[in-house]
This record gives structure tokens, sequence and C-alpha cells, in this order.
């Protein structure tokens, strides 16, 4: 494909794209002896990632080095592209079906729920920290080298035991006593076992747990329905006491 063609197909302006030429960042397949720049399927495909990485907010700088690191796995990052996507979409219905209700009943409605993007900004940032090879990334896969499959479901055994606990707490408030005992203690296990957990590591993580899918399933499969969200509040309370 020639340069003008990739840019109606990808929305990326030619100017940008020979941009990305002059950086070494996507470089064409080859150059005719007119001067045209030619794109084949693979060049494409490192231009899908570029534009992944680059919703994720990852200095063009930054993407050139990971693109060039042989561990770089592109079939992996095309899976959390295609899930930021989804979750974009579901977002995107969620505006549209508000518009149509006010559309419809005249009736300003008084939720902005359909506008929040907490859940795409935590996932783009947990991308960004595999991707990014942060320090808490790094640590994870420090501590986990070596470990055997069965070593690492025990590990996370070990952690849905705490969150049984939990489940046994739901009586209790998220602030009391047993809950945030609970959370010091989920704090320490996640430290221990996969990296440094910070306050603002610990609060995304609690936002993650109830925002839905597998990972709430499984954290409710262990302590009970609503244990997730319990897990969240109570974590929530804790980093607000730090």
């Amino acid at each position: 494909m020639t340069v003008s063609e990739v840019s109606r197909l990808s929305g990326v302006s030619v100017r940008t794209l020979h941009h990305y030429d002059a950086i070494g960042l996507l470089k064409p397949t080859e150059v005719t002896q007119a001067g045209y720049r030619m794109y084949d399927e693979r060049a494409l495909l490192r231009l899908q990632t570029i534009l992944l990485l680059r919703e994720l907010q990852f200095p063009l700088r930054e993407i050139r080095e990971l693109l060039g690191r042989p561990d770089f796995d592109p079939r992996s990052a095309m899976e959390d592209q295609i899930r930021l996507l989804e979750m974009r979409r579901r977002r995107l219905d969620g505006m549209i079906a508000l518009a149509r209700q006010i559309q419809k009943t005249g009736v300003v409605q008084m939720d902005f729920s359909a506008f929040d993007r907490t859940d795409i900004d935590r996932y783009a940032e947990e991308a960004k920290a595999k991707w990014g090879k942060t320090d808490a990334w790094k640590e994870y896969e420090q501590k986990s080298r070596g470990k055997t499959s069965a070593e690492m479901k025990n590990t996370g055994d070990m952690l849905m035991d705490i969150f049984r606990e939990m489940g046994k707490n739901l009586s209790c408030p998220p602030e009391g006593e047993e809950a945030q005992a609970l959370v010091g203690k989920l704090r320490a296990f996640i430290t221990e076992h996969y990296y440094n957990c910070t306050p603002q590591i610990l609060m995304g993580l609690g936002q993650m747990y109830a925002t839905g899918g597998e990972m709430t399933d499984n954290i409710d499969a262990a302590g009970g329905k609503g244990t997730a969200e319990f897990a969240r509040r109570a974590i929530e309370a804790y980093v607000s006491r730090r």
C-alpha cells in the first residue's frame, strides 16, 4: 500500500507517517525508484501497535525502544488493544443511550455515569505499566521467575482466601476494624508475593476488583456476592487514612 492508502485506512495523516519514517519508528517496507513509500502487512501490524501505545500515552521515543525489544509480543499487545476498544464502545453506547433518552423525554438526566472514563483510564494505566516495564511490573516478573504453574496457582488461591475472609465480614462496615485489618493483610500479601503495593496501587486494584468481569466474578465466587464491591469500599477507607 502507498503512504496515502495507509493514511486513509488508518486515519493517520501522511505527514505523521513521514515523521514516523524520519525518526525510525515506522519505516516503509520499500521505497520505489520514483520515491513512493510502500507498506506491507507487517508494517501495518506495527502501525496498529504504535497506535495502541499512543492511546496509552507512550512518548514516541519509548514506543520505538519498546518495539525494538526482543521480548515484545505484538499478539498480546493486540489483545490489549481489542479490550480497550471494547471498553470505549461500551462507554460510547452508554452516552448514545443517554442522549436518546433526553431527546425522547426532553428531561435532562442528572446522571453522568455515561461520561465516566475511570475504567478506561485505569485499564490504560495497567497496560502502560505492563508494556512500559514499570518498577512494579519488573518486581512482579522477578518474584514470579522460576515459579512453577502449581506454585503460581497456590499463590492465587491464598489471595482468594483473603477475599473469603472479607466475605465473612460483609455485614460489618468497610471502614470498621475487621475490614481494615483484612485490607492491611491484603496489601502485605501483594507486597510479599507480587510487588510493592503502595497506597496508589492499592486504590487502583480496589477499583479494578469491582468493575465487573472475570476478576469481580472470581472474588464474589470466593467470598460471596458483593465481596468485590465491599473490598473496593474497604480499600478506599484504608487509603484515605494514609
